[in-house]
């Protein structure tokens, strides 16, 4: 699994205007931050990946949750697709579900019988630095909003 964290800590402007916003403030902030960074992946997945009959692109969606320290969110690309049992011994409930795209790492890491098609970690790999920008770009736009009401 890919996984960046962006520190806003070392930021010193940042630092001192999010010191200015309540608690809820803040956390709307960060939020809307690392959502607009995982964006710009998320179009980028979803632009890379192979697309049969659209099923896979159309699983693949934005997911926030904060974190176990306070203060803590993080924004992510998730693909669903889940086995209830946690096998892959159904697949015809798999595969009659719309919003379930289990195949996705086959797709991505390959298989004994197919050769991998990476669209995830050639995504990130291209559009590091660009969902790093947007996540600043949003962040201050946010902060802004917060701080002239």
């Amino acid at each position: 699994m890919i996984d960046i964290n962006l520190d806003f800590s070392a930021l010193n402007d940042i630092a001192k205007d999010l010191e200015l916003l309540s608690r809820a403030e803040n956390n709307k902030v960060l939020r809307d931050a690392t959502r607009s960074g995982a964006e710009v992946f998320k179009n980028e997945v979803q632009r890379r990946a192979p697309e049969k009959t659209g099923k896979l692109k159309r699983n693949i969606v934005v997911v926030t949750q904060k974190g176990k320290q306070r203060g803590e969110i993080s924004s992510g690309i998730h693909i669903r697709g889940t086995n209830s049992k946690g096998n892959n011994s159904n697949s015809k409930v798999k595969a009659n579900s719309p919003r379930n795209a289990y195949y996705w790492r086959f797709v991505e890491l390959g298989t004994v019988k197919m050769a991998p098609i990476p669209f995830i970690r050639t995504s990130f790999d291209a559009k590091t630095q660009e969902a790093t920008d947007a996540a600043m770009r949003r962040m201050n736009q946010a902060i802004d909003e917060v701080l002239s009401k």
